[in-house]
């Protein structure tokens, strides 16, 4: 399978996906650090002026680490733009992350000639987000390098694809780097996306419970608690369809079981205001099924540490 320069030779094969809110210059530096390539949504900055702020800290503190460690390394680092068309801050954001030449760009919610061209002409490599095939063939078709497989059980927006399934699908016509999301918080899940087909794992949900991110404690607290059975699949928050915490709508007063549906036209994800998005990011918590693997909150650079040791073991299993 054909990989771009920027993503061969990494010492995992994981993409960190980027988190809504949780996601901060601290995490994506140590995430890097470790090893694999971190990932922040360009919203996550407010006010978008300070997008450029933590882009310039990122892109900083990886190439110290680099002159101080020539031998490790960092892994590059990514930025998720939601190229929807409620996302107002696009062109000024795509503007900030090509003056800091950012490495890896991953889009959502949509696919757009124009931005790919964009990244590309700085020597950067889109990664599409894609839910099913009919998605993956539009974001090809219009440029992106690559894609993420958002499969079932994947924390937050999600498909109900098995990724079984979507891989297959995929790879009869696409040679190019793929990602598995969905239910991936241990080093042998890693191994079996790879088995599978995909390049690479993309893993959300773990990374929240770690001592970087920027969620609050009884977050954190709540994934370790947690396994597949205290996940909900609803659209009621923003219009698609996503997984979340069933203790986090408990808590907001609300029965997870018993969820209206909502209408996904009024969708408004990514405004600049996006106060009621926000708004449920912040007190209903996506995550994914996988989080049984996650027993405490921990630094970055120990759940690496763990997803290698688990991936390596895996690997010995099945290989010899």
């Amino acid at each position: 399978m054909s990989l771009p320069p920027i993503l061969q030779n990494l010492p995992l094969p994981i993409l960190a996906a980027p988190l809504f809110i949780i996601s901060n210059p601290k995490l994506v530096i140590e995430q890097c650090k470790a090893g694999v390539v971190g990932s922040m949504p360009a919203l996550n900055a407010r006010p978008s002026s300070q997008l450029d702020e933590w882009l310039a800290e990122i892109t900083e503190a990886l190439a110290a680490h680099d002159r101080a460690h020539p031998e490790s390394p960092a892994a590059p680092f990514a930025i998720n733009q939601i190229v929807h068309k409620s996302n107002d801050r696009l062109e000024h954001d795509m503007q900030v992350c090509a003056k800091y030449k950012v490495p890896i760009i991953i889009t959502s919610l949509g696919a757009r000639e124009d931005v790919n061209r964009g990244v590309q002409s700085w020597g950067g490599v889109v990664l599409h987000d894609v839910i099913n095939n009919v998605f993956a063939h539009k974001a090809i078709e219009k440029g992106a390098d690559g894609l993420i497989a958002v499969a079932a059980g994947a924390g937050g927006h999600a498909s109900v694809k098995s990724p079984f399934a979507m891989v297959a699908e995929l790879r009869e016509w696409f040679d190019g780097p793929i990602a598995l999301s969905g239910a991936i918080s241990s080093g042998g899940a890693i191994l079996a996306a790879q088995a599978m087909g995909a390049d690479f794992a993309y893993i959300g949900s773990a990374f929240i419970a770690t001592d970087e991110a920027r969620a609050v404690e009884d977050y954190k607290k709540m994934i370790t608690e947690s396994d597949s059975d205290d996940i909900v699949y609803s659209n009621f928050y923003t219009g698609i369809h996503g997984n979340y915490l069933k203790g986090s709508i408990r808590n907001a007063g609300m029965d997870p079981d018993n969820l209206p549906q909502s209408d996904p036209s009024k969708m408004n994800f990514a405004s600049s205001e996006g106060a009621n998005a926000a708004k449920a990011w912040k007190d209903i918590w996506g995550c994914g099924q996988g989080i049984s693997a996650v027993k405490a909150v921990v630094p970055t650079r120990e759940l690496v540490g763990r997803l290698q040791r688990e991936y390596l073991a895996a690997r010995e299993r099945l290989l010899g």
